[in-house]
Order: structure tokens, then C-alpha cells, then sequence
């Protein structure tokens, strides 16, 4: 009896359809014969190892030799850990890692650029790679074979996964069912040999990482790699961290030689102290890091019946939201202008403690009031008006202070209608 499998989800179906039910894709259906009889061998029995206490004097972690990236790691990457690295094409994924793998044998993989290719960035990046073992093989299985030849290898990049393949799976490199394969092959030499794997993915049109969601479980570590094409910075994110905390995040610069770290938290503000009319500074921790941004919105009379709003950097229903309060505390008639939003820097703004900032850009631009430049504002706003900062904004005022700015948090507003005293005495 024969049925048929989906080469892209696995769907299975009695006959042939055109359409997978699954995931939407059109002639994926691949007939298959099932087995008549299944031969069982007699299992071996497991052997259980008792755990043991970790020395915490003794770190097994393995230095990047470059902090911002160790610092996402939780202080470096462990003894056979696999880490998925995923990002927009041209975000800067190989740069970095070519960059970290400035210490130790390494063996870089890549699918999808040749040796002189590597070679060439390599130049422009001023990296050593004297010690980098370098191979454009595509096949997992050869691959990993190569790898356990070599008895000094201490990290593994593959570059891309979606260029990887075994002969074991008769789809074409990059489906479903060849990235889940191929990642099963990994994960278990990683683990055998103690080596850690770092696996580049790229990501779909919508943003999300291509390919099953059940290849982020099965990972130890997702980074993501993210930033705006017209801006120089880029943050590095943890979503998933098994060895480490997901709270922190890396802030490199990109550079005709490659990515800079960034350490201070105002290397994103403007250095001019030009006072203009619809911007503000606000303070944010992300993760466990204070950061400070500028924000900027236009308020400008419509010709629309439906007003536009336009955000860039800030949640669009994030900003539907703190509009609809500015208009109930601090009576601005926003319904007859257009207003658009942005974080200066390409910085795409999760925090809460932006609120208040944004709401004062805002009500600068509709009223023509200029906001101090050294102020900055630090608070989450409720739907009452009410004004929250919690343990992570108590953290950001601290750290304002310690570089010279003048903090404005819940100890300063209690209530988003005190923003009005506070931007007209300015």
C-alpha cells in the first residue's frame, strides 16, 4: 500500500493531492511504500551517570574574544552547545562570526560563498584566519566525518543551514524536511564531541526564522541579529538561552572593517544639543542594559479623513495606544493631524519605559514646545495616566544620573498630565 508525505511539512495523505492541507504548497506530495513488516532488534539497555556537582571555580565557557557577543552567550559558548544565529540577508550574520573566531582551530563552512570569497571579507575585516580550516561542502554527512578528523577543532560555523543537505532525504537543500534532518545530525555529534556548533539561518519575508519552529527547541541558543539597512548599529538578541540569561543584548556598529562593539549607553544620541521642536530622549533597559534613545515625532494637520500614523522603531499598536491616552489626559486634538513616529539610530524600541518619552515627542510637536536636552524621560504609562518605572526603570535613572542627564521617572510624574508643566517650563 502506498501513501504520500509532504516534502515541505510532512503531511501524510492516503492519495495524491495538489495542494498540501499542511502548509499551503503546491505539488509536495511525494509517494511513498510502506514497510510490510518491521523488523525489531532487542534493545540495548541505557547506562545512567550520576550527576555531579559543578565546580563553579573552574569555567568550562569558551571565549569569543569579543565581550558583546560573549555577553548574549551568558560569558562564551560550553562544551558542545549549538547556537542558531538568524538574521535579514546582508545584516552582517558572517561578518560577525567571522570576526569571533579570532582564537583557537576553527572550521568554517560555507555553503554559499567560495574560498577566495571568504578570503577576500577576511581582508577587508582585517581577521586572522591562518588558523580557520575552511570548506565549501554542502553535505552534512561528509562534513561532520571531516570534522571528527580533526582532533583540534574547537568550533564548528556552518553557513547556512538551508545550503546543507543528506542524501538520506530526497528533497532539495533548504526544505522542511532537510533542515530538520541535518540539524538532527548536528546536535548529537555536537553533543558526543564536544564541540560547539555555531549554525547560521536565515529568515522568511515576514521576519521569522525559515523553516520549522520546532528547530528553535532543538537548539541550546537562538540569536538573532537585527537592525535597520540605513543604519550603521545593529543589536544582538537571545531568544532561547539554555547555558545563560535571555535578558541581555549586544550593540555593534557597523564599519568599513566590519562590526565595532559599542559599550556606552548613549553611543545611539545625536552628540549636537540643538533644541528642536518634536524629539525626546528617553531611557530603556534592555534585558539588563540601560540604553538611551531619541525619539522623534511629526505632528502635522491632515487632509485625510482617516487620520495617517506612521512608526518606525515603535510598535504600531504600542503607539494607536499612548496616542489614544494623550488624547484623553492631555486634551490634544490629535484626530485632525497625521503623525509619524521614529527612533533615530534604526532601533527598533520593546521597552514599556519609552512611553512617557513618546508621549512628550508627541506633545512637543503639536504644541511647538522644545524638550531640554539633557532630559530624560523613563516610565511605563497605564490607561489611566498613571505613571509606572518598576525595578528596570529605577535601574535606567541610576545610570542617566552616573553620565550627566537629568532623569524624569515615576519620582518626578506620578501622572502623564504633569508632562504639560514639565515640557512648558522648558
Amino acid at each position: 500500500m502506498a501513501y504520500y508525505i509532504c516534502s515541505s511539512c510532512s503531511y501524510g495523505a492516503a492519495s495524491w493531492i495538489g495542494k498540501c492541507p499542511g502548509c499551503g504548497e503546491w505539488n509536495t506530495l511525494q509517494q511513498k511504500k510502506e514497510e510490510s513488516q518491521i523488523v525489531r532488534k532487542k534493545s540495548t539497555p541505557t547506562q545512567f551517570s550520576p550527576l555531579k556537582k559543578i565546580d563553579k571555580t573552574k569555567s568550562n565557557r569558551q571565549s569569543m574574544g569579543m565581550f558583546e557577543f560573549d555577553r548574549v552567550l551568558g560569558g562564551g559558548l560550553t562544551p558542545g552547545e549549538v547556537v542558531l544565529l538568524s538574521g535579514e540577508p546582508g545584516i552582517g550574520k558572517s561578518t560577525l562570526l567571522l570576526q569571533i573566531i579570532q582564537n583557537g582551530t576553527a572550521i568554517y563552512v560555507s555553503g554559499e560563498e567560495s574560498l577566495n570569497q571568504v578570503q577576500h571579507r577576511a581582508e577587508r575585516l582585517h581577521a586572522k584566519i591562518e588558523h580557520i580550516l575552511f570548506s565549501d561542502e554542502s553535505n552534512i554527512d561528509h562534513i561532520l566525518s571531516g570534522v571528527e578528523a580533526q582532533k583540534k577543532a574547537q568550533l564548528v560555523i556552518l553557513d547556512s543551514i538551508q545550503t546543507l543537505y543528506t542524501e538520506d532525504v530526497e528533497t532539495p537543500p533548504g526544505s522542511i524536511n532537510q533542515i530538520k534532518e541535518v540539524m538532527n545530525r548536528v546536535i548529537p555529534f555536537a553533543k558526543k564531541s564536544g564541540i560547539p556548533f555555531l549554525v547560521i539561518g536565515h529568515v522568511t519575508k515576514d521576519g521569522d526564522l525559515a523553516g520549522p519552529k520546532t528547530l528553535e527547541h532543538m537548539v541550546d541558543c537562538v540569536l538573532s541579529l537585527e537592525g535597520d539597512a540605513s543604519s550603521p548599529f545593529r543589536i544582538l538578541r537571545s531568544s532561547k538561552n539554555r547555558f545563560g540569561s535571555v535578558d541581555e543584548i549586544g550593540v555593534f556598529e557597523m564599519k568599513e572593517d566590519g562590526l565595532a562593539q559599542v559599550n556606552s549607553a548613549t553611543a545611539l544620541l545625536e552628540e549636537s544639543s540643538k533644541k528642536e521642536v518634536g524629539k525626546a530622549i528617553v531611557g530603556i533597559c534592555e534585558g539588563n542594559r540601560p540604553m538611551f534613545l531619541e525619539v522623534q515625532a511629526l505632528a502635522v494637520p491632515t487632509t485625510l479623513s482617516i487620520p495617517r500614523r506612521v512608526a518606525k522603531g515603535i510598535d504600531f499598536n504600542r503607539v494607536q495606544l499612548l496616542i489614544a491616552i494623550a488624547k484623553k489626559y492631555l486634551n490634544l486634538k490629535l484626530d485632525s493631524y497625521d503623525i509619524y513616529f521614529n527612533v533615530v539610530g534604526g532601533i527598533r524600541i520593546t521597552s514599556p519605559l519609552a512611553d512617557v518619552g513618546i508621549i512628550a515627542a508627541l506633545y512637543s510637536s503639536v504644541l511647538s514646545k522644545i524638550v531640554k536636552t539633557n532630559q530624560v524621560f523613563i516610565g511605563e504609562v497605564g490607561l489611566l495616566g498613571e505613571i509606572r518605572s518598576g525595578y528596570l526603570g529605577k535601574k535606567t535613572s541610576t545610570e542617566a544620573k552616573r553620565l550627566g542627564l537629568t532623569p524624569l521617572d515615576q519620582t518626578h510624574l506620578s501622572s502623564i498630565k504633569e508632562l504639560q508643566k514639565v515640557i512648558v517650563s522648558s
